[in-house]
């Protein structure tokens, strides 16, 4: 792997650990796609650092349980808005 491609993940990595941001807000700070910022963070990082790919695992997965809300949370915000 590119040593680029490699510190890419590793700062991604870091970053997602430390702000607990999401894929598409990590990918608008790196300035990459989503796409881009799953890949590195779900398969590239295994292959770098198996500690770190568990522990984002773990905030990833947490992203998962919690999007419902989420959706409902600005699906409200969008509709008072209109009121």
């Amino acid at each position: 792997m590119n040593l680029l491609i490699i510190d890419r993940v590793m700062n991604e990595a870091n970053y997602i650990i430390s702000t607990k941001k999401t894929i598409r807000e990590i990918a608008s700070i790196f300035k990459v796609s989503k796409s881009t910022v799953h890949k590195d963070l779900h398969e590239r990082l295994l292959y770098v650092n198996k500690e770190l790919y568990n522990m984002v695992n773990d905030i990833l997965q947490y992203h998962i349980d919690v999007r419902h809300i989420r959706g409902g949370q600005s699906t409200k915000k969008k509709y008072e808005k209109l009121v």
